[in-house]
Formats: C-alpha cells, sequence, structure tokens
C-alpha cells in the first residue's frame, strides 16, 4: 500500500513540475531588435543620398546550429501590373513562396525573367487575369514585360528571417535576432555587385551588442540592362494590335 501510494505521488508531481519548467521565460527566446543606418553615398559626386527604398539588409546565421527557416507570409503577395508598372517594385520574400502577378491595364502583358534568380515566362496574358510563380530558391530575380520596356520589378528571395528595408530616413530594424555569428549582406539596385561585396561583413549580436552601426552602400546608378525574352530590340508599338492598347 505504501508502495503505490509513493508511486501515485511521483505521478501527480512530475506533470506540475513539467508544466511549470514550460511556462518560464526562455533567455533569449524573442531575439534582439538588431538596428543600423544606411548612409548612401553617390559615387558620382560622393554626395549623400536619402534615398533607401532600393536597399535590402539581411542577416544570415554563420553557424549552422543557428539557422533559422524564414515563415511563410501570412498574405500571398502580388505584383500587381497597372498603368505599365510593377506595384511594388521592389518585393522582398522568403524562400518558397508564391507571387500572384494580376494584370489589371486594359492590354496584354508578358511578365517575363531571365536572370540569376528565377527564370520564368508567363507568357501572353490579358486584362482582368492573373499568373502565379513560385520563387522555390534564394537570388534576385529581375522582371520585365515582353510587351512594354519601360515595365520593370525586382523579388528578393532570402532563406533567412533576419531582413528589413531601410526607411525613408536609412534606419534599419531587423527583430527576434538570436545571439549568435552572422554574416550581413546588403542588395542594391543601384550598386554593383563590387561594392556591395565590400560591404559584407561578419557580425557578432549579442545582448550588448545590437547594432550595427553606420553601413555605407555606394551606389553608382546602374541600370540593369535588358531585351525582350528572345534577347532582342523591342519591337515598335502597333496601334493596330490589341497587345499595345494604350490605358
Amino acid at each position: 500500500m505504501r508502495r503505490f501510494r509513493t508511486r501515485l505521488v511521483c505521478r501527480s508531481v512530475w506533470p506540475c513540475t513539467f508544466i511549470a519548467a514550460l511556462m518560464m521565460p526562455c533567455v533569449h527566446a524573442q531575439g534582439a531588435t538588431v538596428t543600423a543606418q544606411v548612409e548612401v553615398i553617390k559615387n558620382s559626386s560622393r554626395t549623400k543620398s536619402q534615398k533607401a527604398s532600393s536597399i535590402v539588409v539581411w542577416l544570415k546565421p554563420i553557424d549552422a546550429s543557428q539557422a533559422a527557416v524564414a515563415e511563410p507570409m501570412q498574405q500571398q503577395p502580388t505584383l500587381v501590373q497597372k498603368n505599365k508598372t510593377f506595384e511594388p517594385h521592389l518585393l522582398v520574400i522568403p524562400v518558397g513562396t508564391v507571387v500572384d502577378f494580376p494584370n489589371r491595364d486594359l492590354f496584354f502583358h508578358n511578365v517575363f525573367s531571365l536572370y540569376d534568380g528565377k527564370r520564368f515566362d508567363l507568357g501572353l496574358y490579358e486584362a482582368g487575369t492573373t499568373r502565379h510563380v513560385r520563387f522555390d530558391r534564394p537570388g534576385v530575380s529581375y522582371l520585365f514585360c515582353n510587351i512594354h520596356p519601360e515595365m520593370s520589378a525586382v523579388v528578393v528571395v532570402l532563406d533567412t528571417p533576419y531582413h528589413a528595408v531601410p526607411t525613408s530616413s536609412g534606419t534599419i530594424s531587423i527583430t527576434g535576432v538570436p545571439p549568435g555569428r552572422y554574416s550581413l549582406h546588403i542588395w542594391d539596385e543601384r550598386s554593383t555587385p563590387e561594392s556591395l561585396e565590400k560591404v559584407t561583413r561578419e557580425v557578432v549580436i549579442s545582448d550588448e551588442k545590437t547594432s550595427l552601426g553606420s553601413i555605407r552602400v555606394v551606389e553608382n546608378d546602374v541600370a540593369v540592362a535588358h531585351k525582350n525574352k528572345y534577347g532582342r530590340d523591342y519591337e515598335k508599338p502597333s496601334a493596330s494590335s490589341p497587345v499595345y492598347v494604350q490605358p
């Protein structure tokens, strides 16, 4: 009878202790908020620029044990085609995200990308319809329309959840970053790969160090030269073709 009571006491105490341990706050569970100040410099004039909206900053864990999977977006993102533009021009998404490409113009579009990120061709599709693309690997995709050469957009696909786009004043804030060693990466649409490689470096995040300080990005006014999806110059619009109907 005594042994039965002893087992009963142990079985009744153990779950309470286990539950209490689960309810205790975990150190670093939420991670730190990492901050930085992006300073954009025009290479031609060496003057400061206030525009930082084309820049993406991200941290990638160096230690495999700290690798984190970017969570899926709560709402499926869209790159809208309207008035011969893409809205938004820059889209930052985690790997595996499906992006909608709705055509809200009154004429045809043909979205394509033949660069290092996701290579695809959505073909010709009419007003009011939508196509979809799954971006299944990290990289930068430059998007264009095979009909309208003035249309362009960029999709930056990341395999880390620790990223941010600077505010209009150049401030960066990346939340939920656990302490550890990271590789700091910067991408800027108006910078060369060589200049961006110079600002790539290793950083250490800890309870005492959550600021990356000032990040200076040199812009070279780089424009991604492109032809149509066949590698040829764009044809002049034809007024008789419904593909080229003006808005």
